[in-house]
């Protein structure tokens, strides 16, 4: 048996379950490791279930439940009961699971929670443990959030544009769809907004963003909270290459079409291909499908779109028929895609783990966000790190072809495309620096480490 001092400190990881959530909250678990400190993942029972591959070494996993176990989010009869079903069920299997591991030989010192599940922080409190509160979007958006929490920003929305500290100037339809269309889905509302209802307890906030690429709302933020960005957490074979055989995320819900893909791309010109995700969750209207069909057919590039099964019916037979520059998969291997030398650009819709992945890795962007922090994230993918442009939709919230079609030879044939590629390995370079040694967000996740190991001295 171990002794408890060949760790530093010992943290749960619980993640909001979702692949979005779960990603980055595993590698930064992986750069903890690297560094010592012991790591149990804290898996839901339903959402464990459902990942198809389950990747990784050295990190232990332990489940709770979300009173769904059978089917998660989809065994329940809305998004609000869901919450709060899963906030009741899940405190109490969380104080279960932290009643066993106090009576193991490495008892945990510090719960890392998804902000989206304030409640951890209050289990934790209960038992003396150490919390850090994890931020899976932009340090923008949460300000924004913030602001709105605090009342500080009022709702529904009153001006046409707004200068909060630390962002720039943002037109009201750069805000969050939750506050810029106030009044939809209220239980996603409730979510961002109860992120902020005990973090005033949090010991630590940690973020998925790395300084200079939001140097502002930081300085700002650091202020009020004792936050630390520690991003980007891609997976560091793409990265500083120092966590060994970390090639990929190491959890996925579902199976990727690698070979098919790559092989594919393999016979493509350099810089020829246009990839198409909307991610894991979010679904295009039957008729946006279709203009988003023939705006790339238009486009005459080659291209990937990535449509998962239950969405494949909205496409139009007839493309289906004449798409020949064309390979349509339901899931496909997003990093090696974005790093292989025949891809062009990435339509995107701005989920934040996408457009870090796109900037970490020096891709163009084509943004087309759909709702929720992707519209803001589109507004600072053109307008502030300017890595891309953006498919701006109509009255009717739906992006035509045309303006498909010209995004596309926007990005991949006129000058503007030197401009991108320019700013693109500007970025690219500081997401490698941050993490690689002695970077900012390396020197945060070293802090954040010394700092649990000095409490944790304390406390015992």
């Amino acid at each position: 048996m171990e002794e408890r001092k060949n760790y530093v400190a010992h943290c749960l990881v619980l993640p909001y379950p979702a692949q979005g959530h779960i990603n980055p909250m595993l590698q930064f678990s992986k750069r903890l490791v690297q560094r010592g400190v012991k790591i149990t993942l804290i898996a839901v029972v339903s959402n464990w279930k459902a990942i198809s591959n389950k990747n990784f070494t050295s990190i232990e996993v332990e489940s709770i439940s979300d009173g769904y176990d059978d089917g998660g989010l989809k065994a329940a009869e809305s998004l609000e009961v869901y919450l709060d079903t899963f906030c009741r069920v899940g405190s109490q299997t969380l104080a279960e699971l932290l009643q066993k591991l106090a009576e193991s030989s490495h008892p945990p010192d510090c719960v890392i929670y998804d902000a989206f599940l304030p409640w951890a922080l209050d289990v934790a409190k209960d038992f003396g443990l150490l919390g850090a509160t994890f931020f899976t979007q932009t340090c923008t958006t949460n300000n924004i959030y913030f602001h709105a929490y605090k009342k500080w920003l009022e709702l529904p929305l009153t001006q046409t544009e707004y200068l909060l500290p630390g962002l720039p100037k943002l037109a009201a339809g750069d805000l969050p769809s939750f506050l810029n269309k106030y009044g939809t889905y209220p239980g996603y509302f409730a979510v961002v907004m109860n992120q902020f209802a005990n973090i005033d307890k949090a010991d630590w906030v940690l973020a998925n963003t790395f300084y200079e690429l939001e140097q502002g709302v930081v300085d700002w933020l650091v202020k009020i909270w004792p936050l630390k960005p520690i991003g980007p957490t891609l997976p560091s074979m793409y990265l500083d290459k120092r966590v060994q055989d970390d090639k990929d995320y190491g959890v996925d819900m579902y199976i990727p079409k690698s070979e098919a893909c790559i092989k594919w791309l393999d016979d493509k010109p350099k810089g020829s291909v246009v990839y198409v995700s909307f991610g894991s969750m979010a679904g295009l209207s039957e008729e946006q499908t279709e203009e988003l069909a023939w705006g790339l057919r238009d486009g005459g590039s080659y291209f990937i779109w990535v449509i998962r099964d239950s969405e494949q019916g909205k496409l139009p037979k007839e493309f289906l028929d004449t798409s020949e520059k064309g390979l349509i998969v339901t899931w496909c291997p997003q990093l090696q895609v974005l790093t292989h030398e025949a891809l062009g650009c990435f339509f995107t819709h701005c989920g934040w783990n996408s457009t870090l992945e796109a900037l970490s890795l020096g891709v163009p962007v084509i943004a087309m966000p759909l709702w929720t922090d992707q519209i803001t994230n589109a507004k600072l993918i053109k307008d502030v790190w300017k890595i891309g442009v953006k498919a701006v939709a109509d009255e009717k919230d739906i992006v035509r072809r045309e303006t498909i079609t010209h995004c596309i030879k926007q990005i991949l044939e006129t000058e503007t495309r030197n401009e991108i590629k320019k700013n693109c390995i500007k970025w690219k370079n500081l997401a490698k620096s941050n993490v690689d040694e002695g970077g900012n967000s390396d020197k945060n996740t070293a802090e954040f480490v010394d700092e649990l190991a000095h409490r944790r001295a304390t406390l015992n």
